[in-house]
C-alpha cells in the first residue's frame, strides 16, 4: 500500500486499519460541517490517501499508491460512507480512534521513510518524506474543514513523526534486524504519541498582541 516491505505483514495490516480510520474521523469531521455524502467520502480519501500522493508527487515516485491499488481507494471511500450510517456509535469511540491514528502517524511514517530511502534521497528528505506520509492527510482535511491544522497548533504530531522518522532512519546503512527494528521504532513512536496524549504535552507557543505594545 505505501511501499512497506512484504515482510512487515503486520505493519500493513495496521497501516490498513489506520487508513479505514483516518478516512472514518475525517467523515465525522465533515458531518459537523454538514457536508453532503460525496464531500463525506471525498474528505476520507483526501485525509487517508493525501500524505501518500503528495510524498510520491515530489519525490516523482509513480505510479501513486492509490492508482496502482484502487483497492485502498475503495477502503477509504467505503469506510468514509460506513461511518455516515454508524456515525453515533463511532462517535462513542473516541479512545479507540485516538490510538488508531496515532498508529497510522507512526505506520504512514516509517513508509514514507521506505520510499525515499529507496529512492536514494539524503537523511534530511527521508525525514521529510516519513512526516508529509504521516501528517499532510490531516493537514489538507483541517483546511477542507476550515480548521487550523492540528500540525501547527501546539500538540506533539509532527515531533512525533520526525522524532519516528529519525530514529527508524538510524538504522538505516547499518547492519540490523529490519524486522526487530521497525517493531522497536513502532513502540517508540506510539509510545511517544500516547504519551503525549496522556498528559498533554505541547510545544511552545509563540503569543504575538499588537494591541499591547
Amino acid at each position: 500500500m505505501w511501499n512497506l516491505p512484504p515482510s512487515d505483514t503486520v505493519l500493513h495490516v495496521l497501516s490498513l486499519v489506520a487508513l479505514a480510520a483516518q478516512a472514518m474521523t475525517a467523515a465525522l469531521a465533515a458531518g459537523r460541517r454538514s457536508m453532503d455524502w460525496v464531500g463525506v467520502c471525498l474528505l476520507g480519501c483526501v485525509t487517508a490517501l493525501g500524505g501518500g500522493t503528495i510524498r510520491d508527487v515530489l519525490l516523482g515516485h509513480y505510479p501513486l499508491a492509490w492508482v496502482q491499488n484502487p483497492s485502498y481507494l475503495a477502503l477509504t471511500a467505503v469506510a468514509a460512507f460506513a461511518t455516515i450510517l454508524i456515525a453515533r456509535a463511532v462517535h462513542r469511540l473516541s479512545i479507540a480512534f485516538l490510538v488508531l491514528d496515532a498508529i497510522g502517524l507512526v505506520v504512514f511514517t516509517m513508509a514514507g521513510c521506505d520510499v525515499a530511502r529507496q529512492l536514494n534521497e539524503s537523511l534530511p528528505i527521508v525525514i521529510v518524506s516519513g512526516m508529509i506520509t504521516g501528517c499532510a492527510g490531516g493537514v489538507l482535511r483541517d483546511i477542507l474543514c476550515n480548521d487550523i491544522p492540528l500540525l501547527f497548533r501546539a500538540e506533539l504530531y509532527a515531533s512525533v513523526s520526525i522524532v519516528t522518522g529519525l530514529f527508524y532512519a538510524s538504522a538505516f546503512g547499518l547492519k540490523l534486524n529490519d524486522e526487530a527494528w521497525t517493531a522497536l521504532t513502532f513502540a517508540v513512536g506510539l509510545s511517544f504519541r500516547l504519551l503525549a496524549i496522556r498528559y498533554k504535552w505541547e510545544m511552545p507557543k509563540f503569543v504575538f498582541d499588537d494591541e499591547r505594545r
